[in-house]
């Protein structure tokens, strides 16, 4: 039994030695997902930061239109997988109107869930390349 207590302190020990080598243990094992090109953790735009075009879309959103776009409402595809993975439907894609664009511009919100259920939508102001999580 003494033996065993001896080999479990000497790894104990050695573990602890490492740790402290290597720094704090969630730093050191956790994965870098910035660093990994493949993979974006969106951001989050509080409600108040957005334009009020897409304060205006979000009650469309709610309301179930009518939508001043046809293709307000289609499936979003997430080809890109810059969002949380989900089944296809998941998501459906809104425009938001730029001042003084003369077609649909590059801003949009993106929800999941439901149909008119705000509370899991992005923001995008660059047409995809990017989202920020909307929070109230």
């Amino acid at each position: 039994m003494a033996r065993k207590w001896l080999r479990i302190k000497g790894v104990l020990t050695g573990v602890v030695t490492l740790c402290a080598l290597a720094g704090s243990v969630p730093g050191a094992f956790a994965r870098d997902y910035a660093a990994d090109a493949n993979v974006q953790v969106p951001g989050t735009v509080a409600l108040a930061q957005l334009p009020r075009e897409a304060v205006s879309t979000l009650n469309l959103i709610a309301a179930g239109g009518p939508y001043p776009y046809e293709k307000d409402g289609i499936v979003f595809g997430n080809r890109e997988r810059l969002l949380p993975a989900h089944r296809r439907g998941y998501y459906h894609e809104y425009t938001v109107p730029t001042p003084h664009a003369r077609n649909r511009g590059a801003r949009r919100i993106v929800c999941g869930g439901p149909l008119q259920r705000t509370d899991n939508c992005y923001y995008s102001d660059d047409h995809y390349t990017s989202f920020n999580r909307i929070v109230e």
